[in-house]
This record gives C-alpha cells, sequence and structure tokens, in this order.
C-alpha cells in the first residue's frame, strides 16, 4: 500500500530534505511548517505516520502530538535539536513512537520510518480486512485486547492506545500476574537494551490514564516495589 507521511518542521531546508528522501522511497509526503497546520493536514488527509519537529512557531511539536493523539494513533517520530535525554522523554510521554536528534543521517531517518510504517500496516491490514475473524482475544476484569484487530476496549468502550502502549498491555496481558522489570518490557518491546527505564515509567502512566478508572490507584498494573510492574488478574 502508499504510505502518505506528513512532515512538520519549521525550517524549509530541512522540510525539503526530508520530503525528497521520502518521495525517493515512493512515499506521498505532506508538508507543514507548524503545529497548527499539521494538525489541519491531517484532518484533511489519510495520514500513516508523522515526522515531527518539536520547536516550531505557532504551534510547537508537543502541543500537537497531545491533540494528535486525542483521536489518531498512526507513528509519530519526533525531531529535535536537542540531545538531553529529559527532552527525549517528554517527547515519548505525550505519545511519540521514536525520536531523532538532528543532525541525523538519512539512511537513519528512513529505517525508522520503514520499521514504523511496518508495524502500523499491519494494524491497519488487520483493521480493514472485514474477512478476519474474532481471534487473539485476551481479557482481564474490564479489559479486553484483540490482537487481530489491535483494539482495545475497556468496560466495553474503544480505548485510543498508541502502537507502544498497545504492545506493553499486550505482554501484560499474555502473562497476568507475572512480574516484569522496566528493563524487561523495554528491551521486549524496543528491541534494543535499555539505556534509562524512565521511558518505561511514563508509558505505564499513560497506558494507567487510558485503561484505569483511577490512575492514581490501578486495579490493574501494579507496581511490584524493587521488581518492576504486573498486570493483576481481574475477576472474569
Amino acid at each position: 500500500m502508499e504510505h502518505t507521511i506528513l512532515v512538520c518542521e519549521d525550517e524549509p531546508g530541512i522540510r525539503e530534505a526530508i520530503t525528497i528522501y521520502l518521495q525517493s522511497q515512493g512515499y506521498s509526503v505532506l508538508q507543514a511548517e507548524n503545529g497548527a497546520e499539521g494538525l489541519q493536514k491531517i484532518k484533511d488527509h489519510e495520514v500513516h505516520l508523522a515526522i515531527v519537529d518539536i520547536m516550531m512557531p505557532v504551534m510547537d511539536g508537543i502541543s500537537m502530538v497531545v491533540e494528535v493523539r486525542k483521536s489518531y494513533d498512526f507513528p509519530i517520530i519526533f525531531l529535535s535539536a536537542k540531545s538531553e535525554e529529559l527532552d527525549k522523554i517528554n517527547g515519548l510521554m505525550v505519545g511519540a513512537d521514536d525520536y531523532l536528534t538532528k543532525p541525523f543521517a538519512s539512511m537513519e531517518l528512513m529505517a525508522r520510518v520503514r520499521a514504523n510504517l511496518r508495524r502500523y500496516e499491519q494494524i491497519l491490514t488487520l483493521k480493514n480486512s472485514s474477512d478476519a475473524e474474532p481471534s487473539g482475544i485476551y481479557k482481564n476484569g474490564g479489559l479486553e485486547l484483540n490482537t487481530t484487530t489491535k483494539e482495545v476496549r475497556v468496560n466495553g468502550k474503544l480505548a485510543h492506545l498508541t502502537p507502544k502502549e498497545f504492545q506493553i498491555l499486550e505482554m501484560f496481558m499474555k502473562h497476568p500476574e507475572q512480574v516484569f522489570s522496566a528493563a524487561q518490557i523495554y528491551q521486549s518491546i524496543w528491541k534494543e537494551e535499555a539505556i534509562s527505564t524512565e521511558t518505561i515509567t511514563v508509558h505505564i502512566r499513560k497506558l494507567r490514564e487510558k485503561i484505569e478508572e483511577n490512575p492514581k490507584k490501578p486495579i490493574y498494573i501494579q507496581v511490584v516495589w524493587g521488581l518492576g510492574y504486573k498486570l493483576r488478574k481481574g475477576d472474569e
């Protein structure tokens, strides 16, 4: 399938360079020079992935992604001139799936784009398949996770999870009551050694906000002090 990628970047030179790279690989590209324009592009077109700069006029990337994540779950790759770990964590906190620090190699960006689109294409294919039989459904109390449709429901209501949040919850749902350390979760989902476990802390907090009635008093994802996290087996 042809993928449409939104490039939201206020520097024309960088925006054009990324566009050229993407088009050379066969992608359809939309351009925006600030977050507000990016949001409008998303409303007007079907977007499969967004590359978003953090520092932009009118509306910055963080604010834009906060709004995007209220309605859309396509992958988002953040770009930033900053290299501090805190900046990366803030980007992941609001729902980004990946992060690149400027300057970056075009081949690295393309590799990240392909990897994120590959995962998202699987989700789209399954969701749009009318012949798909309901299977791979995991239930725990009021939670229901469907690995075929890639949907999560909380007490029957659809919850909008990012791909990473879905993967984390899927791991928990398949292994209720099993304790996973933050490093184990990171290595399992990101497929690389964990440099910082703060990323997992952020994702767990965001996941709780979407599946728990009271995120401050979670009944599903619980901390096992000194060890990690587990999904408490709920009443059927």
